[in-house]
Protein backbone atom coordinates (compact mmCIF):
# COMPACT_ATOMS: atom_id res chain seq x y z
CA UNK A 1 0.00 0.00 0.00
CA UNK A 2 2.86 2.60 0.68
CA UNK A 3 4.33 2.02 -2.58
CA UNK A 4 1.14 2.37 -4.14
CA UNK A 5 0.42 5.69 -2.90
CA UNK A 6 4.23 6.61 -3.53
CA UNK A 7 3.92 5.91 -6.77
CA UNK A 8 0.61 7.89 -6.88
CA UNK A 9 2.07 10.85 -5.49
CA UNK A 10 4.63 11.08 -7.70
CA UNK A 11 2.39 10.67 -11.46
CA UNK A 12 0.59 13.51 -10.05
CA UNK A 13 3.39 15.69 -8.53
CA UNK A 14 5.82 15.31 -11.56
CA UNK A 15 4.02 16.87 -14.80
CA UNK A 16 2.95 19.34 -11.58
CA UNK A 17 6.06 19.99 -11.08
CA UNK A 18 7.25 20.28 -14.96
CA UNK A 19 4.13 22.86 -15.57
CA UNK A 20 5.56 25.60 -13.08
CA UNK A 21 9.24 24.61 -13.33
CA UNK A 22 8.71 27.07 -16.60
CA UNK A 23 7.18 29.61 -13.75
CA UNK A 24 10.33 32.26 -13.05
CA UNK A 25 11.46 32.17 -9.60
CA UNK A 26 13.30 35.83 -9.75
CA UNK A 27 12.76 39.42 -10.30
CA UNK A 28 16.30 40.53 -10.95
CA UNK A 29 17.77 42.88 -13.82
CA UNK A 30 20.43 41.17 -13.53
CA UNK A 31 19.05 38.10 -15.32
CA UNK A 32 18.97 39.72 -18.93
CA UNK A 33 21.55 38.43 -19.38
CA UNK A 34 23.48 34.87 -20.84
CA UNK A 35 20.10 31.98 -20.10
CA UNK A 36 19.20 33.88 -16.74
CA UNK A 37 19.82 33.87 -13.45
CA UNK A 38 21.88 30.17 -13.08
CA UNK A 39 19.74 28.28 -10.04
CA UNK A 40 22.40 25.25 -9.85
CA UNK A 41 21.00 21.99 -9.30
CA UNK A 42 21.14 21.73 -5.53
CA UNK A 43 18.27 20.42 -3.22
CA UNK A 44 17.43 22.87 0.92
CA UNK A 45 19.99 20.47 2.19
CA UNK A 46 22.86 21.82 0.98
CA UNK A 47 21.74 25.01 -0.23
CA UNK A 48 21.43 25.52 3.86
CA UNK A 49 25.24 24.78 4.37
CA UNK A 50 26.15 27.56 2.02
CA UNK A 51 25.55 25.33 -1.22
CA UNK A 52 28.82 22.87 -0.30
CA UNK A 53 28.12 19.67 -1.86
CA UNK A 54 31.06 18.30 -3.99
CA UNK A 55 32.71 17.00 -1.10
CA UNK A 56 28.78 15.58 0.42
CA UNK A 57 27.82 11.82 0.32
CA UNK A 58 26.17 11.28 3.57
CA UNK A 59 24.22 13.63 5.73
CA UNK A 60 23.22 11.48 8.42
CA UNK A 61 21.07 8.05 9.48
CA UNK A 62 18.63 8.79 6.07
CA UNK A 63 19.78 8.80 2.08
CA UNK A 64 19.98 12.34 0.48
CA UNK A 65 20.24 12.95 -3.36
CA UNK A 66 23.36 15.17 -4.58
CA UNK A 67 22.79 15.45 -7.84
CA UNK A 68 25.84 18.35 -7.71
CA UNK A 69 28.18 15.08 -7.71
CA UNK A 70 26.81 12.00 -9.21
CA UNK A 71 29.56 10.21 -7.71
CA UNK A 72 27.77 10.45 -4.48
CA UNK A 73 24.82 7.95 -6.04
CA UNK A 74 27.11 5.11 -4.78
CA UNK A 75 26.35 6.03 -1.25
CA UNK A 76 22.54 5.66 -1.56
CA UNK A 77 21.06 2.97 0.49
CA UNK A 78 17.51 3.43 0.00
CA UNK A 79 14.80 4.66 -2.30
CA UNK A 80 14.51 8.02 -2.29
CA UNK A 81 12.38 10.73 -3.20
CA UNK A 82 12.98 14.36 -2.71
CA UNK A 83 10.72 16.87 -3.96
CA UNK A 84 10.41 20.39 -2.81
CA UNK A 85 9.13 24.27 -4.05
CA UNK A 86 11.04 27.76 -3.25
CA UNK A 87 10.11 31.35 -3.13
CA UNK A 88 11.83 34.59 -3.23
CA UNK A 89 11.70 38.17 -1.45
CA UNK A 90 13.42 41.23 -3.13
CA UNK A 91 14.39 44.27 -2.71
CA UNK A 92 16.00 46.36 -5.82
CA UNK A 93 17.42 49.64 -5.22
CA UNK A 94 18.88 52.79 -7.06
CA UNK A 95 20.52 55.42 -5.85
CA UNK A 96 16.97 57.49 -6.38
CA UNK A 97 14.49 54.48 -5.29
CA UNK A 98 13.61 51.11 -4.39
CA UNK A 99 10.71 48.61 -5.09
CA UNK A 100 9.97 44.80 -3.71
CA UNK A 101 8.72 41.78 -5.58
CA UNK A 102 8.05 38.80 -4.87
CA UNK A 103 8.42 34.92 -6.89
CA UNK A 104 7.27 31.16 -5.80
CA UNK A 105 7.61 28.00 -7.76
CA UNK A 106 7.47 24.81 -7.31
CA UNK A 107 11.02 23.91 -7.87
CA UNK A 108 12.80 20.08 -8.18
CA UNK A 109 11.78 16.41 -8.10
CA UNK A 110 14.20 13.60 -7.70
CA UNK A 111 14.69 9.74 -7.14
CA UNK A 112 17.35 7.86 -6.03
CA UNK A 113 17.86 4.06 -5.91
CA UNK A 114 20.25 1.91 -4.66
CA UNK A 115 22.03 -1.22 -6.71
CA UNK A 116 24.04 -2.84 -4.06
CA UNK A 117 28.10 -3.24 -5.78
CA UNK A 118 26.96 -1.87 -8.95
CA UNK A 119 26.44 1.77 -7.08
CA UNK A 120 23.30 3.69 -7.38
CA UNK A 121 21.35 5.64 -9.78
CA UNK A 122 19.61 9.18 -9.74
CA UNK A 123 16.49 10.97 -12.15
CA UNK A 124 14.59 14.05 -11.75
CA UNK A 125 13.92 17.54 -12.95
CA UNK A 126 14.68 20.29 -11.39
CA UNK A 127 15.04 24.58 -12.47
CA UNK A 128 18.74 25.48 -14.01
CA UNK A 129 18.02 29.02 -15.03
CA UNK A 130 15.73 31.80 -14.21
CA UNK A 131 15.11 35.25 -16.44
CA UNK A 132 12.63 37.60 -14.71
CA UNK A 133 12.91 41.20 -15.21
CA UNK A 134 11.17 44.58 -16.29
CA UNK A 135 13.10 48.72 -15.47
CA UNK A 136 13.04 51.43 -17.82
CA UNK A 137 15.91 53.78 -18.90
CA UNK A 138 14.39 57.40 -19.35
CA UNK A 139 16.51 59.55 -22.24
CA UNK A 140 16.25 62.57 -23.91
CA UNK A 141 15.80 63.05 -28.23
CA UNK A 142 16.61 66.72 -28.57
CA UNK A 143 13.57 67.74 -26.50
CA UNK A 144 11.52 64.58 -26.55
CA UNK A 145 11.41 62.45 -23.50
CA UNK A 146 12.07 58.98 -24.64
CA UNK A 147 11.53 55.48 -22.36
CA UNK A 148 13.67 52.63 -23.60
CA UNK A 149 12.04 49.68 -22.17
CA UNK A 150 13.47 45.98 -20.79
CA UNK A 151 11.68 43.47 -19.82
CA UNK A 152 11.94 39.36 -19.88
CA UNK A 153 10.47 36.05 -18.15
CA UNK A 154 11.20 32.54 -18.61
CA UNK A 155 13.58 29.99 -17.83
CA UNK A 156 14.80 26.53 -18.47
CA UNK A 157 14.93 23.58 -16.36
CA UNK A 158 17.29 20.05 -16.38
CA UNK A 159 16.28 16.73 -16.88
CA UNK A 160 19.27 14.02 -15.41
CA UNK A 161 20.05 10.71 -15.50
CA UNK A 162 22.48 9.74 -13.39
CA UNK A 163 24.98 6.93 -12.27
CA UNK A 164 27.30 6.39 -9.76
CA UNK A 165 29.61 3.63 -8.29
CA UNK A 166 32.22 2.54 -5.84
CA UNK A 167 35.78 2.25 -7.72
CA UNK A 168 36.94 0.28 -4.25
CA UNK A 169 36.95 1.10 -0.68
CA UNK A 170 37.67 4.67 -1.21
CA UNK A 171 37.08 5.95 -4.50
CA UNK A 172 33.75 6.43 -6.30
CA UNK A 173 32.83 8.21 -9.96
CA UNK A 174 29.86 9.57 -11.44
CA UNK A 175 28.01 10.45 -14.49
CA UNK A 176 24.63 12.89 -15.01
CA UNK A 177 23.11 12.84 -18.55
CA UNK A 178 21.01 16.12 -18.51
CA UNK A 179 18.66 17.48 -20.88
CA UNK A 180 17.98 21.20 -21.04
CA UNK A 181 15.14 22.78 -21.99
CA UNK A 182 12.74 25.95 -21.38
CA UNK A 183 11.60 28.92 -22.82
CA UNK A 184 13.42 32.85 -22.58
CA UNK A 185 11.58 35.85 -23.38
CA UNK A 186 13.21 39.20 -24.09
CA UNK A 187 11.28 42.57 -24.74
CA UNK A 188 12.70 45.88 -26.24
CA UNK A 189 10.97 48.79 -26.59
CA UNK A 190 11.42 52.29 -27.52
CA UNK A 191 7.94 54.57 -26.06
CA UNK A 192 7.50 58.28 -26.02
CA UNK A 193 5.06 59.22 -23.98
CA UNK A 194 2.55 61.58 -24.33
CA UNK A 195 3.38 62.51 -27.42
CA UNK A 196 0.28 62.67 -30.19
CA UNK A 197 1.37 61.42 -33.48
CA UNK A 198 4.53 59.57 -31.94
CA UNK A 199 5.37 55.97 -32.96
CA UNK A 200 6.68 53.11 -30.49
CA UNK A 201 8.42 50.35 -31.33
CA UNK A 202 8.49 46.99 -29.98
CA UNK A 203 10.15 43.55 -30.40
CA UNK A 204 9.23 40.84 -28.69
CA UNK A 205 12.23 37.75 -29.05
CA UNK A 206 11.25 34.45 -28.00
CA UNK A 207 14.12 31.64 -27.56
CA UNK A 208 13.22 27.97 -27.38
CA UNK A 209 16.25 26.03 -25.95
CA UNK A 210 17.28 22.48 -25.69
CA UNK A 211 20.31 20.08 -25.48
CA UNK A 212 22.11 17.75 -23.96
CA UNK A 213 25.17 18.06 -21.31
CA UNK A 214 27.40 16.00 -19.51
CA UNK A 215 28.20 15.86 -15.82
CA UNK A 216 30.76 14.24 -14.14
CA UNK A 217 32.49 13.72 -11.08
CA UNK A 218 34.35 11.74 -8.05
CA UNK A 219 34.41 11.28 -4.90
CA UNK A 220 37.68 9.54 -2.21
CA UNK A 221 36.45 8.89 1.30
CA UNK A 222 38.90 8.18 4.15
CA UNK A 223 37.77 6.70 7.19
CA UNK A 224 40.10 8.20 10.23
CA UNK A 225 40.11 8.04 14.01
CA UNK A 226 37.33 8.59 16.38
CA UNK A 227 34.62 8.03 13.84
CA UNK A 228 35.99 10.83 11.76
CA UNK A 229 35.23 10.37 7.82
CA UNK A 230 36.88 12.63 5.19
CA UNK A 231 35.58 13.30 1.68
CA UNK A 232 37.55 14.98 -1.00
CA UNK A 233 35.44 15.86 -4.19
CA UNK A 234 35.55 16.99 -7.48
CA UNK A 235 32.72 17.73 -10.25
CA UNK A 236 32.58 19.53 -13.06
CA UNK A 237 30.40 19.86 -16.47
CA UNK A 238 31.37 19.55 -19.89
CA UNK A 239 31.14 22.63 -22.08
CA UNK A 240 27.97 21.83 -24.66
CA UNK A 241 25.81 23.05 -27.76
CA UNK A 242 22.16 23.97 -27.07
CA UNK A 243 20.37 24.10 -29.93
CA UNK A 244 17.63 27.81 -30.24
CA UNK A 245 14.76 28.24 -32.05
CA UNK A 246 14.20 32.00 -32.45
CA UNK A 247 10.75 33.65 -32.88
CA UNK A 248 11.11 37.35 -33.42
CA UNK A 249 8.24 40.08 -33.86
CA UNK A 250 8.27 44.02 -33.85
CA UNK A 251 5.27 45.96 -34.29
CA UNK A 252 4.62 50.02 -33.92
CA UNK A 253 2.14 51.04 -31.76
CA UNK A 254 0.76 54.64 -31.13
CA UNK A 255 2.03 56.81 -28.11
CA UNK A 256 0.23 56.84 -25.41
CA UNK A 257 -2.03 60.26 -24.79
CA UNK A 258 -1.85 59.29 -20.65
CA UNK A 259 0.77 57.25 -18.61
CA UNK A 260 0.10 53.62 -18.08
CA UNK A 261 -2.37 53.38 -21.49
CA UNK A 262 -1.62 51.32 -23.72
CA UNK A 263 -3.09 50.90 -27.45
CA UNK A 264 -3.18 48.05 -29.80
CA UNK A 265 -0.21 47.48 -32.59
CA UNK A 266 -1.04 49.58 -36.02
CA UNK A 267 1.11 47.03 -38.17
CA UNK A 268 3.88 44.58 -37.87
CA UNK A 269 7.51 45.75 -38.79
CA UNK A 270 8.84 42.44 -39.52
CA UNK A 271 8.37 38.90 -38.40
CA UNK A 272 11.04 35.84 -38.30
CA UNK A 273 9.61 32.30 -37.33
CA UNK A 274 11.89 29.30 -36.32
CA UNK A 275 15.32 31.31 -37.20
CA UNK A 276 17.80 28.58 -35.16
CA UNK A 277 21.42 29.14 -33.84
CA UNK A 278 23.69 27.27 -31.15
CA UNK A 279 24.86 28.13 -27.74
CA UNK A 280 27.84 27.60 -26.27
CA UNK A 281 27.87 26.71 -22.81
CA UNK A 282 30.89 26.84 -20.41
CA UNK A 283 33.00 24.53 -18.56
CA UNK A 284 32.22 24.37 -14.77
CA UNK A 285 34.77 22.77 -12.29
CA UNK A 286 34.28 22.05 -8.27
CA UNK A 287 36.21 20.96 -5.59
CA UNK A 288 35.27 20.71 -2.21
CA UNK A 289 35.30 18.13 1.10
CA UNK A 290 33.85 17.59 4.24
CA UNK A 291 34.75 16.38 7.38
CA UNK A 292 32.14 14.14 9.74
CA UNK A 293 32.24 12.63 13.13
CA UNK A 294 29.59 10.11 12.53
CA UNK A 295 26.17 11.52 12.47
CA UNK A 296 26.52 13.92 15.04
CA UNK A 297 27.96 16.83 12.99
CA UNK A 298 29.67 17.82 9.35
CA UNK A 299 32.18 20.81 8.44
CA UNK A 300 33.09 21.43 4.59
CA UNK A 301 33.49 23.88 2.00
CA UNK A 302 33.41 23.95 -2.04
CA UNK A 303 35.54 26.38 -4.67
CA UNK A 304 33.96 26.96 -7.83
CA UNK A 305 34.96 28.15 -11.26
CA UNK A 306 33.10 28.49 -14.65
CA UNK A 307 34.33 29.83 -17.97
CA UNK A 308 31.59 32.01 -19.02
CA UNK A 309 34.24 34.18 -21.06
CA UNK A 310 33.09 31.38 -24.12
CA UNK A 311 29.77 31.59 -23.44
CA UNK A 312 28.32 32.31 -27.54
CA UNK A 313 24.72 32.73 -29.06
CA UNK A 314 24.66 32.44 -32.51
CA UNK A 315 28.65 32.37 -32.59
CA UNK A 316 28.78 35.84 -31.49
CA UNK A 317 30.22 36.02 -27.60
CA UNK A 318 27.38 37.80 -25.36
CA UNK A 319 30.79 39.76 -23.02
CA UNK A 320 30.43 37.28 -20.13
CA UNK A 321 33.20 37.00 -17.73
CA UNK A 322 34.20 34.11 -16.25
CA UNK A 323 32.72 33.09 -13.01
CA UNK A 324 33.99 32.10 -9.67
CA UNK A 325 33.01 31.40 -6.00
CA UNK A 326 33.87 29.85 -2.58
CA UNK A 327 30.88 28.35 -0.09
CA UNK A 328 31.58 27.26 3.45
CA UNK A 329 29.48 25.46 5.83
CA UNK A 330 28.01 22.21 7.71
CA UNK A 331 25.46 20.73 9.96
CA UNK A 332 24.96 19.49 13.25
CA UNK A 333 22.93 17.27 15.25
CA UNK A 334 23.13 17.63 18.91
CA UNK A 335 21.94 13.70 20.20
CA UNK A 336 21.11 11.31 16.51
CA UNK A 337 19.90 8.93 19.07
CA UNK A 338 17.65 11.37 21.46
CA UNK A 339 14.36 10.89 22.63
CA UNK A 340 14.12 14.74 22.58
CA UNK A 341 12.48 15.77 19.43
CA UNK A 342 14.90 18.69 19.30
CA UNK A 343 18.33 16.67 19.53
CA UNK A 344 17.49 14.68 16.64
CA UNK A 345 16.70 18.10 14.09
CA UNK A 346 19.64 18.95 11.81
CA UNK A 347 20.78 22.51 12.23
CA UNK A 348 22.34 23.91 8.99
CA UNK A 349 24.86 27.30 8.50
CA UNK A 350 26.73 28.81 5.85
CA UNK A 351 28.41 31.42 3.79
CA UNK A 352 29.02 31.68 0.11
CA UNK A 353 30.86 34.74 -2.02
CA UNK A 354 30.32 34.35 -5.93
CA UNK A 355 31.96 36.68 -8.66
CA UNK A 356 29.23 36.67 -11.17
CA UNK A 357 29.36 36.42 -15.26
CA UNK A 358 28.48 40.31 -15.71
CA UNK A 359 30.05 42.80 -16.11
CA UNK A 360 29.11 46.43 -16.15
CA UNK A 361 30.29 49.71 -16.28
CA UNK A 362 33.57 48.41 -15.39
CA UNK A 363 32.65 46.79 -12.52
CA UNK A 364 32.11 42.86 -11.64
CA UNK A 365 28.43 41.94 -10.00
CA UNK A 366 29.08 40.10 -6.76
CA UNK A 367 26.71 38.17 -4.51
CA UNK A 368 27.37 37.49 -0.97
CA UNK A 369 24.78 35.52 1.03
CA UNK A 370 24.55 33.95 4.38
CA UNK A 371 22.48 30.46 4.62
CA UNK A 372 20.44 28.86 7.46
CA UNK A 373 17.96 25.62 7.80
CA UNK A 374 16.61 22.69 9.47
CA UNK A 375 16.13 19.07 8.69
CA UNK A 376 13.42 18.05 10.66
CA UNK A 377 12.43 14.52 11.09
CA UNK A 378 8.56 13.55 10.68
CA UNK A 379 6.97 10.39 11.66
CA UNK A 380 5.15 8.40 8.99
CA UNK A 381 1.98 10.88 7.32
CA UNK A 382 -1.22 8.94 5.22
CA UNK A 383 1.01 6.07 4.76
CA UNK A 384 3.65 7.65 3.48
CA UNK A 385 7.48 8.14 5.13
CA UNK A 386 8.00 11.41 4.78
CA UNK A 387 11.34 10.96 6.95
CA UNK A 388 12.59 14.57 6.69
CA UNK A 389 10.93 18.03 5.95
CA UNK A 390 14.46 20.65 5.07
CA UNK A 391 14.21 24.26 5.34
CA UNK A 392 16.66 26.61 4.32
CA UNK A 393 16.89 30.42 3.81
CA UNK A 394 19.29 32.53 1.86
CA UNK A 395 19.84 36.15 2.73
CA UNK A 396 22.01 38.24 0.96
CA UNK A 397 22.82 40.98 -2.14
CA UNK A 398 23.64 40.89 -5.51
CA UNK A 399 25.53 43.81 -7.09
CA UNK A 400 25.51 47.50 -5.37
CA UNK A 401 24.15 50.53 -5.32
CA UNK A 402 27.21 52.57 -7.56
CA UNK A 403 28.37 53.31 -10.75
CA UNK A 404 24.78 53.48 -12.26
CA UNK A 405 24.18 50.09 -10.94
CA UNK A 406 21.21 48.01 -8.86
CA UNK A 407 21.75 46.45 -5.46
CA UNK A 408 19.27 43.37 -5.36
CA UNK A 409 18.76 42.58 -1.53
CA UNK A 410 17.27 38.73 -1.45
CA UNK A 411 15.86 36.56 0.76
CA UNK A 412 15.52 32.92 -1.00
CA UNK A 413 13.57 30.19 0.73
CA UNK A 414 13.54 26.37 -0.31
CA UNK A 415 11.10 23.67 1.48
CA UNK A 416 12.14 20.13 0.36
CA UNK A 417 10.48 16.58 1.06
CA UNK A 418 12.45 14.00 1.95
CA UNK A 419 11.35 9.98 1.46
CA UNK A 420 13.39 6.73 2.09
CA UNK A 421 11.67 4.03 1.87
CA UNK A 422 13.13 0.16 1.13
CA UNK A 423 12.23 -1.49 -2.43
CA UNK A 424 13.31 -4.54 -4.64
CA UNK A 425 14.39 -6.18 -1.39
CA UNK A 426 13.97 -9.98 -0.91
CA UNK A 427 12.36 -10.44 2.37
CA UNK A 428 14.41 -12.26 5.11
CA UNK A 429 11.13 -13.99 6.47
CA UNK A 430 8.36 -14.38 4.23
Amino acid sequence: MNRALLLIFVVLFLPVCSLFAQKASTSSPYSRFGIGEIRGNQLPQTRAMGGIATGVRHMGVFSNINTENPASYSGIQYTTIDAGVLGNLAQLSNQTKSENSYNFALSHINFGFPLGRAGGISAGILPYSDVGYNYRVNDILDTTTVNKVYAGEGGTNAAYLGYGVRINQNLSVGVNFNYLFGKLTHVRSVEYPNQTGALNSREDRDNFINGFSLGYGAQYFKPLSNNYILVLGYSGSAGSNLRSKQDVLTIRTPSSVSDGTDNLPIDTISFFEGSKERISMPFRHSVGFTLTQGYRWMLGADVHYETWSDFTQGGVSQGLRDSYGVAIGGQITPDPTSVSYLGVIDYRLGLSYKKTFVHINNEDVNQMAVTMGLGLPLPSLFGLSFNKVNVAAEIGQLGRVSNHLIRERFVNFSLGFTLNDSWFRRPTYD
